[in-house]
């Protein structure tokens, strides 16, 4: 008689990543609809379908589940803006390429929350703003600080200062995250359009 084949190992890893999946998405409804400060871990919990101390395997408290939410949803966007310019391809394309990237998957979508979050409660939980800073702010400014310097080598960019000041580049995306949940409604806002009317 031939046994039943074993399982694969990976099931359990695969169940406890979905739950961990979930518990983060649930997460997110809460931060966006109650906001850090009013979001507790019973809700995330009740809202992900599983027990309070389920979440206690994944996350030791809603801070470390907050810092989950950018370093799964953020940061891999930021690493897009170290990759070199394609051969042929000018800087300011790259540089284009990434602010469109950034603002149609940031400033419309679930990912803008949680940047407009950060910036309503980062100043009473410095931490979360440390966090957003040293995993986002600063990485993105770094990729557009080399990416300014490559253009000024190539003699594309003519503003050497401009280096200094990576967050004028920046500007546009920030403003249309802020935008967005504000006055698009009565208001709309073509970040891409704003972003090429720069002058660099």
């Amino acid at each position: 008689m031939r046994r039943p084949a074993a399982k694969p190992p990976s099931n359990r890893a695969e169940r406890t990543a979905e739950r961990r999946e979930a518990i983060i998405e649930a997460a997110l409804d809460e931060f966006i609809s109650r906001g850090f400060t009013a979001t507790r871990i019973d809700d995330v919990a009740r809202r992900a379908g599983v027990a309070k101390g389920t979440i206690y395997l994944h996350f030791k408290d809603k801070e470390s589940m907050f810092e989950e939410l950018i370093r799964t949803a953020l940061v891999p966007l930021i690493g897009r803006l170290h990759a070199p310019p394609p051969i042929g391809g000018s800087v300011r394309d790259a540089v284009e390429a990434f602010a469109r990237t950034f603002i149609q998957e940031v400033a419309s979508t679930r990912r803008g929350d949680i940047v407009r979050l950060i910036v309503a409660e980062g100043p009473r939980f410095p931490s979360i703003a440390d966090f957003y800073y040293r995993e986002v702010v600063s990485r993105g400014l770094a990729g557009m600080r080399a990416l300014i310097e490559l253009a000024v080598s190539r003699g594309e960019i003519q503003q050497k200062n401009l280096a200094r000041f990576p967050q004028i580049l920046v500007a546009p995306a920030i403003i249309a995250v802020i935008w967005q949940s504000l006055f698009s409604r009565h208001a709309p806002l073509d970040a891409i359009e704003m972003f090429a009317s720069i002058s660099i």
